[in-house]
């Protein structure tokens, strides 16, 4: 069975998250489904253009069908968080106890809603609150059960990576690895 990821971004995404986390993931044969929050053509944090983009509609698609849903940083976190539509998301798939996966700015979202509390997480340095968390301030990636967390664009080959085993394993991880010569000066 084909895994398949749901991103939502808007305007302000961060570009090296979102379409870095993207190639990784499909290179590991999992589809992402990126929609974005309002409109057709949105603009990235660095002036990306990203255009015809299908707008997310939550009546018109089934969430069931997804594995994990993906929340990019950058400064569009602040539109995402405003969205009620957004916010049921995910709600929706951690009532389901399916795979959360949050980078940057994007942990924020989830420490806000309470469902970092008890978990070790990380996010960006300052953007980390009082979640009544375990805050690790020294790993790119940080998973705990079905939440996984990463610092910043830094992380986001291996913010990619973990989704990918988190859904699909270490063998595929590491034929992903091996592919892109991840380990070359390690």
């Amino acid at each position: 069975m084909n895994k398949k990821c749901l991103m939502i971004i808007t305007d302000g995404f961060e570009e090296l998250e979102a379409l870095g986390t993207y190639a990784i993931l499909s290179r590991g044969g999992i589809r992402v489904d990126i929609y974005s929050l309002h409109k057709e053509n949105i603009i990235g944090s660095y002036n990306l253009p990203l255009n015809g983009l299908k707008i997310f509609d939550l009546n018109k698609l089934d969430l069931n069908e997804y594995d994990a849903l993906i929340i990019a940083g950058g400064r569009e976190y602040v539109e995402l968080e405003a969205s009620p539509t957004f916010i049921e998301v995910i709600k929706r798939f951690y009532k389901n106890n399916k795979v959360i996966a949050a980078i940057c700015a994007g942990p924020t979202l989830l420490g806000h809603l309470g469902y970092l509390e008890d978990k070790n997480y990380t996010c960006f340095q300052a953007m980390n609150e009082d979640f009544k968390g375990n805050f690790i301030n020294n790993k790119y990636v940080v998973t705990d059960g079905n939440i996984i967390t990463a610092v910043s664009c830094a992380a986001s080959i291996d913010f990619g990576l973990a989704i990918l085993e988190k859904l699909s394993g270490k063998e595929i991880t590491n034929l992903v690895k091996e592919r892109i010569y991840y380990s070359c000066n390690k």
